[in-house]
């Protein structure tokens, strides 16, 4: 049985990653054991719910893993648990366009049969605010809206008249939260800072989000929701790579510039045979004992360009490992790290491109293809993934792209490399996992 609950808003801004990781770390506060879950690609919410929970992060997207496999994959990531707190994504109906909410909140709350509580920013009106909230509950009632948190409030008029007003909606309150500007994770360009960035803030603030949750949450009232919910049928998810033989390692970029990982991946390659050691690209300056393969996944390489730059020994380290054939699979952040250098600052110069930041970022899940064998996939290997970022990449002459889709190459690939701005959930896709396992065995 998962006990679990949706944490969702009506739009973005409202709240939902303050309060879901407030729940969390209140309720872990509590003696719960906490699982959490973020619907959708996102990397840096769910960086807030690993520093909320001590557990590994957890993503749900239909889009990127199958309807059939969320309930797998929660089952496995809330293993364990006492209750799955779900942070939703965008507002609760909003999906992949032109899909009338495919991967939306609602969605994905719908295959879990998961209850939903609403966060509300209320910092802006009063009465109108029980509006809102009737006609999420009614606009779609395959959707079970379980209560309403209160967020942003003024003062406690301000509070009662919208009490008041809720009463008539028939859905339960279950937490009135007024303005504390002591409480936020700063953003920048791609949304917020990721926890691994303000690692000693953030813990700093742990305690503090979660008193001021329990002062104002019903946490009892919360648990009862999850409890609430159907058990689910199916087994959970589990990497099904048997190895059998001597273990490799693989060097998987990490630390503040390399957030961005599905934990799954690292799973998939464990049970392949293959130990994923941390790197920091900013701080070590040669890669781990025994390394026979490259991991780097997202994150902000163009915020600490000056530092990965001047990091010389590790790039002349992996320029040299690359060179020798070494298998290495890039995404996005990994991308740019092996280019000749973004905005002018050198990096690896593994591929003959340079990167630069623009203006406008590029955002969306994509279907790709793979136009060619590499060291991850096979030609006509066809993914569902998504882009993120705000950076371009000239390349040089002559690539052979990672990836196609709508007809634009996506990366560069060969038989040891793969590097593109695709992000792929590997559990949708264990054949590749399986792929660049195999391919670091043989270097190893």
């Amino acid at each position: 049985m998962v006990n679990r609950v949706v944490v969702a808003a009506p739009g973005s801004g409202h709240g939902k990653t303050t309060i879901a990781a407030g729940l969390m770390a209140a309720l872990r506060a509590r003696g719960l054991k906490v699982s959490g879950h973020k619907v959708g690609p996102d990397f840096i919410d769910p960086s807030y719910h690993a520093l909320a929970t001590g557990r590994p992060p957890r993503n749900l997207d239909p889009f990127l893993q199958s309807e059939e496999q969320l309930i797998p994959l929660l089952l496995h990531g809330s293993a364990g648990a006492d209750i799955a707190i779900i942070e939703g994504v965008m507002g609760l109906f909003d999906g992949a366009l032109g899909t009338e909410g495919y991967a939306s909140t609602a969605h994905v709350a719908r295959l879990l049969d998961a209850p939903v509580v609403l966060v509300v920013d209320a910092s802006a009106a009063s009465r109108s605010v029980a509006a809102t909230v009737l006609g999420f509950a009614q606009y779609d009632t395959r959707v079970r809206l379980a209560g309403v948190i209160l967020n942003k409030l003024g003062s406690r008029r301000h509070a009662d008249e919208i009490v008041t007003a809720l009463e008539a909606t028939g859905v339960p309150l279950l937490g009135t939260l007024y303005r504390n500007e002591e409480i936020h994770a700063p953003s920048r360009h791609l949304g917020l800072v990721p926890a691994a960035e303000r690692a000693s803030e953030s813990e700093r603030l742990l305690p503090e989000l979660a008193g001021w949750i329990s002062e104002g949450v019903d946490l009892g009232a919360v648990v009862q929701v999850a409890r609430a919910a159907s058990r689910l049928s199916g087994e959970p998810w589990r990497p099904q790579l048997a190895h059998e033989g001597p273990r490799t390692v693989v060097a998987a970029a990490a630390g503040p510039a390399f957030t961005f990982r599905y934990t799954e991946a690292v799973e998939l390659l464990a049970a392949a045979g293959v130990d994923v050691v941390d790197m920091d690209p900013l701080q070590d300056k040669e890669l781990p004992d025994g390394c026979a393969g490259l991991y780097f996944g997202g994150g902000f390489p163009e915020v600490h360009a000056e530092e990965l730059s001047a990091n010389v020994p590790l790039r002349t380290a992996v320029a040299r490992a690359v060179g020798d054939g070494m298998p290495v699979v890039a995404e996005c952040a990994g991308l740019l790290y092996l280019c000749q250098d973004i905005d002018g600052l050198p990096m690896t110069g593994v591929l003959d491109a340079s990167a630069t930041m623009t203006k406008r970022g590029k955002l969306g899940y994509r279907k790709a293809f793979s136009p060619a064998d590499t060291v991850l996939t096979v030609a006509g290997q066809r993914v569902t993934g998504h882009e993120f970022h705000r950076t371009i990449v000239e390349p040089g002459s002559g690539p052979t792209p990672a990836w196609g889709w709508d007809r634009t190459p996506d990366g560069f690939a060969s038989a040891s490399l793969h590097a593109s701005y695709l992000h792929v959930h590997w559990a949708g896709y264990p054949e590749l996992a399986e792929r660049f396992a195999a391919a670091v065995h043989a270097h190893g």
